[in-house]
């Protein structure tokens, strides 16, 4: 990975392409920064769409770098902020107006494509900005990216803008995405990777920018592009059909049936989906993925009302043996459906105790670290 210094004032010319640059200092606000990709082949003759991403803990270059394949590939400006962070929201409003507004001042930005997204708490501000008009220069968000965290304050059903989420197999949020992908109904996908509480891997990115393209030539933010369509439909097949068990290839299947109705025949697909879901392996396999979700929250409720006794006298000695027990599930050697749920638990578990000086709490937390474990909120 290469990166590089930019001056204080460089213009759009003066800026390196093809490589991250960890450090922009905003024009008009210098305490301001952020991190940059710019695609090789960026020319100022054209309108380019733009991401700008926000990370817990202000370390612009993680996201940048998860989206710098895709952006390289379908002509993306990437920008990640250096300032927003887990917080007071107003801190995280003001690194994005600075950034937004010293991008769209270097490069010829397309604002009917601005995208947002985050990791965790990012991720609460990519929503929230995205939810709330004129909180950007530029016209309305195009789409969010979403990693480990939704919407800031409860789940919305109907959005103006469609929603690629992701979250990790040990991730603490887990439940929270499987809701959102639940409950909203407008257009969205949300896809599982093998991990914790973290950024999502490259090829999940590339994977989401690639569903954001479809999305805009739906909603004619973009100009058709069969061939774009042929190439990423066929993509969505192979994969659709790597799938190594029903449950996940019927889902897949749907999926594309959704994301190309209209732009390809996706009758056989739909055919094919719907017969699935009358397998019985299918059918067996959600009663285990609702029966996981069930027995992850009911750990988590015991587990907090260990707690919550703890904190008012009760005998620590409760707490410590029912979490000693989830950290020996937690390290289980090969994957499971309680190895899974026992990282998950613990990681909530862990996030909810975070300030907290008392000598036992602070040994037994040090023992909890799980898979990708991050400074959400």
């Amino acid at each position: 990975m290469f990166t590089a210094m930019a001056a204080a004032r460089a213009s759009a010319q003066d800026l390196p392409r093809g490589q991250i640059i960890n450090e922009v200092e905003c024009r008009n606000d210098p305490s301001q920064h952020y991190a940059l990709y710019v695609p090789s082949n960026f020319t100022p003759a054209r309108a380019w769409p733009v991401i700008l991403l926000f990370d817990a803990v202000a370390r612009g270059p993680s996201g940048v770098e998860r989206y710098q394949a895709a952006a390289e590939k379908y002509g993306y400006i990437v920008a990640g902020s250096n300032n927003s962070r887990n917080g007071p929201w107003e801190i995280a409003l003001d690194a994005a107006r600075a950034m937004s507004a010293d991008v769209d001042r270097r490069f010829p930005v397309d604002p009917k494509r601005k995208y947002t997204g985050g990791m965790s708490g990012g991720a609460r501000v990519a929503m929230l900005l995205a939810l709330t008009p004129g909180a950007m220069t530029g016209s309305r968000v195009a789409g969010v990216f979403a990693s480990s965290a939704g919407f800031p304050e409860g789940l919305i059903e109907s959005v103006p803008f469609p929603i690629f989420g992701t979250v990790g197999t040990d991730d603490f949020n887990h439940h929270e995405m499987l809701e959102l992908d639940t409950v909203v109904k407008t257009a969205h996908r949300v896809e599982r990777f093998e991990g914790g509480h973290t950024w999502l891997p490259v090829e999940v990115a590339t994977d989401g920018v690639e569903w954001m393209e479809i999305q805009a030539i739906r909603t004619g933010l973009r100009p058709r592009d069969q061939k774009l369509i042929d190439e990423l439909f066929a993509k969505r097949v192979a994969r659709a059909e790597a799938q190594k068990n029903s449950l996940d290839r019927m889902r897949e299947l749907k999926s594309i049936v959704v994301d190309f109705d209209g732009f390809k025949d996706v009758r056989p697909f739909k055919a094919r989906a719907d017969a699935m879901a009358q397998q019985q392996d299918v059918q067996d396999a959600l009663k285990e993925v609702r029966a996981e979700d069930e027995r992850e929250l009911r750990m988590t409720a015991e587990v907090n009302q260990l707690r919550d006794r703890m904190k008012r006298g009760d005998n620590f000695a409760r707490l410590k043996e029912r979490v000693l027990k989830l950290l020996d599930q937690s390290k289980a050697g090969d994957d499971s459906s309680d190895r899974r749920v026992a990282r998950r638990v613990l990681g909530g578990f862990r996030l909810s105790l975070a300030g907290i000086r008392d000598p036992e709490v602070l040994e037994l937390l040090n023992q909890i670290r799980p898979s990708g474990q991050a400074a959400p909120k």
